[in-house]
């Protein structure tokens, strides 16, 4: 059985790849040809376990995401298995296939929702995952600036961000940036919103991303209110998980206003009016974790012509 690690799954899989493949993976779970795992967390004093996992029978992988989460910090695996004859085929170590995945799936919900002469990005939070959403958006809009809010930043972190996205980035508050901007994206872990939704102007595409627990929310009832369509990576786990939806005022989230991404993938159904303004919430799915670890598995081996050692048939 192979490993492979957070390198190799750099320099094996681009942006471009993540997107085709998760692409492709969310239309088949969209046609109920794959099959999600929902997260479960088991937690004992301040350790936490999670597992989350998908069957990817057309891609011809099934596996799991394990991680550990001690004082605030996520150490992530991956278990790989054949969907074929169930051999384990690889670990892998997880922290860039979950970045990587997280920022595509961004993008491609991005791709149908935003208008596309999208210009201007507020990015809350320069961490990894704001980093990669920034990076990523920049390479597939015509973004001519981004706009950061982040007090932990600093000018290294602006100068970073600016070399990395080929882009001016300026440091300013909350309102200034969502008033500004065509696309906004929350990488934080903040408990409480971060805005008020009536900043954010007609047209935009807002894709809040940095929170997966039910107590915490990046967004406010008045952002979900004005916004058309409320679109979520899944509605099972993201109505348990995503704490902008959980406690979210009903009113303010319809059952019709929310929509599953797979099922916009599937249609190609994406912005309707110019003006409509969008969210995509995401928590995070075994589906985009096992799509991007069977690309990097089957290119490690293509290249390498790697064989993995087959396992021993056990019972359950």
């Amino acid at each position: 059985m192979l490993h492979i690690t957070d390198d190799q799954v750099t320099g094996l899989v681009s942006a471009a790849d993540a997107q085709d493949v998760l692409r492709e993976a969310f239309r088949s779970f969209g046609r109920g040809t794959s099959a999600v795992q929902e997260r479960v967390r088991t937690q004992a004093g301040e350790v936490k376990l999670s597992t989350l996992g998908a069957v990817l029978s057309e891609q011809g992988f099934v596996g799991a995401k394990v991680y550990t989460t001690i004082a605030g910090q996520f150490r992530f695996v991956i278990l790989l298995f054949s969907a074929e004859d169930g051999a384990p085929l690889a670990t892998l170590d997880a922290a860039a296939v979950t970045r990587l995945r997280t920022a595509a799936t961004t993008v491609l919900a991005a791709r149908l929702l935003a208008r596309r002469d999208s210009k201007t990005l507020a990015l809350f939070g320069a961490g990894q995952q704001g980093m990669e959403h920034a990076i990523q958006l920049c390479a597939a809009f015509p973004i001519e600036r981004i706009l950061l809010v982040d007090p932990y930043s600093g000018a290294a972190g602006v100068e970073t961000l600016a070399r990395l996205c080929g882009v001016p980035v300026h440091e300013t508050d909350s309102r200034e940036a969502v008033l500004s901007a065509d696309i906004v994206v929350t990488a934080t872990r903040s408990a409480d919103p971060l805005f008020s939704g009536d900043l954010i102007r007609a047209g935009a595409f807002v894709a809040a991303i940095g929170s997966s627990l039910p107590h915490t929310r990046e967004l406010d009832d008045i952002a979900l209110r004005r916004a058309s369509m409320v679109v979520v990576d899944w509605s099972s786990q993201a109505l348990q998980e995503a704490g902008d939806l959980v406690l979210a005022d009903p009113c303010c989230l319809p059952p019709e206003k929310l929509v599953d991404l797979s099922q916009i993938m599937l249609k190609a159904d994406g912005r309707r009016q110019p003006d409509d303004i969008i969210i995509y919430k995401s928590v995070g799915i075994g589906l985009q974790d096992i799509a991007l670890a069977g690309l990097a598995y089957s290119r490690l081996v293509a290249t390498s012509h790697a064989v993995p050692t087959q396992g021993t048939q056990q019972h359950e």
